[in-house]
């Protein structure tokens, strides 16, 4: 008979070593720099390296990081158009590509950031046959598919930031609706990192105490609370930040150095990141969607067995084949 934790975790990469210390950002544009900022102010790695096509723009962004060092954890801090600086990174990020403008959706990015991708991702896995790849472009999902499919390394060790930020703004808006602290809020904001996102209302809990137990219509569209609401503004917080400020910078940069600290340092903390979906909850597409996985030093340890309803089921199932009919219509 399975044990509990056989119920729980679907392995997938289980061997611990000593957590190693180089990260690379690739693209120094609002995002790349609140990674960078984030990542060297919690004193993550060791060494940080800075790789951009606007030559002056990096070096200015890299003086301003080294003037910092006074103030941080000493950490080497080096950046340069040739992908050679990137030698030997145990962490490539890549937030570069063609920036989500005010109203267009993150799939009408594609093709402009997968040409993108084609270019950056063979560079990386070139001078760093080791790395984890940690996709931040949108939109993510499928960026991470294509990564995985151009860098030829195990699924693994491809991964989205996915639903990881939109997960927090989740715990965010619910503890404003309870007036609470967020970090007591648990509960996943599932599959692709946009629209179609799935809020697992079944499994919110606070202290254990199930959400949907208290308010059996919670999430419903006739739920006479509305928290149905939630989630749509979680939906739409990236829209509504771009349009007031022009870009989403700070909670990526966070849930970014989060991500890269658990893996860095081994930590097996959950995350919702975007993994290979093929064979969990009914999906049957080689798609890449958000679950809670367990992160260490050589990337997705396991990936959480959720139990989830069938509502919740077939709308991942429904995200998962129209990711696939964007990936079939790809060129890469």
């Amino acid at each position: 008979m399975a044990t509990v934790r056989e119920k729980l975790l679907t392995a997938v990469y289980e061997e611990e070593h000593t957590a190693p210390s180089k990260v690379t950002i690739v693209g120094v544009g609002q995002v790349g720099m609140a990674c960078a900022y984030s990542i060297m102010q919690q004193g993550i790695c060791r060494e940080l390296a800075l790789v951009d096509m606007i030559e002056d723009k990096l070096k200015g962004e890299m003086l301003d990081l080294q003037h910092c060092q006074r103030f941080v954890k000493n950490v080497s801090i080096r950046a340069s158009t040739d992908y050679a600086v990137t030698a030997n990174s145990n962490l490539c990020i890549v937030t570069a590509g063609s920036r989500q403008k005010e109203g267009e959706s993150r799939r009408d990015l594609v093709q402009r950031n997968v040409n993108i991708f084609k270019a950056i991702i063979p560079q990386l896995v070139k001078h760093s046959p080791n790395t984890i790849l940690m996709i931040v472009s949108n939109p993510v999902d499928i960026l991470t598919y294509v990564a995985w499919k151009i860098s030829g390394l195990p699924h693994e060790r491809v991964i989205g930031s996915g639903t990881n930020l939109d997960t927090a703004r989740f715990h965010f808006l619910i503890s404003e609706k309870l007036n609470i602290a967020p970090n007591n809020v648990h509960g996943w904001i599932i599959g692709e990192h946009g629209d179609a996102s799935v809020p697992v209302w079944s499994g919110v809990n606070i202290a254990g105490v199930n959400l949907k137990d208290l308010h059996p219509d919670i999430g419903s569209d006739g739920d006479p609370e509305k928290w149905n609401e939630v989630h749509q503004k979680v939906v739409n917080s990236a829209y509504e930040v771009i349009k007031l400020k022009g870009y989403t910078s700070w909670a990526i940069g966070l849930s970014v150095a989060t991500m890269s600290q658990a893996l860095l340092r081994n930590q097996k903390n959950v995350h919702a990141i975007s993994t290979l979906a093929k064979g969990f909850h009914g999906i049957e597409e080689e798609v890449f969607l958000s679950l809670p996985c367990v992160l260490g030093s050589h990337g997705i340890m396991y990936v959480i067995k959720q139990t989830l309803d069938e509502n919740e089921a077939k709308k991942l199932q429904t995200c998962a084949r129209t990711m696939n009919e964007i990936q079939q219509s790809l060129e890469f």
